[in-house]
């Protein structure tokens, strides 16, 4: 399948960009530690939904994914605490974006386990 045809290898491509540039703001307001946390969980989603487009098996695929999606549910965590916390810039943008992510690793996994 060609890479421009392939929703969840665009969407966290896209998804990683949109943290990098959240997290350059962090950083401009002297949030480093978060910003750090941020931009590892969620850069990584991408980078293991990369690395299962050249598995060794459906397992491997499997397994990829599901670290994908516990990585997704990390970054969830990171932007929840800066959405919550007064003094972090906003970051509601990026929201709609991880959740369309989590829904489509979800369904992935799932319709993969069933084959």
């Amino acid at each position: 399948m060609n890479e421009k045809e392939n929703l969840i290898l665009d969407l966290s491509f896209e998804f990683a960009l949109a943290i990098i540039s959240y997290c350059e703001e962090l950083e401009l307001h002297r949030k480093y530690i978060i910003s750090k946390q941020l931009l590892r969980s969620g850069t990584s989603i991408g980078a293991n939904v990369r690395e299962a487009q050249s598995p060794e098996s459906k397992a491997d695929f499997v397994h990829k994914m599901k670290i994908a999606a516990k990585e997704a549910n990390e970054t969830e965590y990171w932007l929840s605490l800066c959405n919550k916390a007064s003094s972090y810039p906003n970051c509601d943008h990026l929201f709609p974006t991880l959740t369309s992510i989590q829904k489509i690793l979800s369904k992935i996994i799932s319709n993969t386990k069933a084959k």
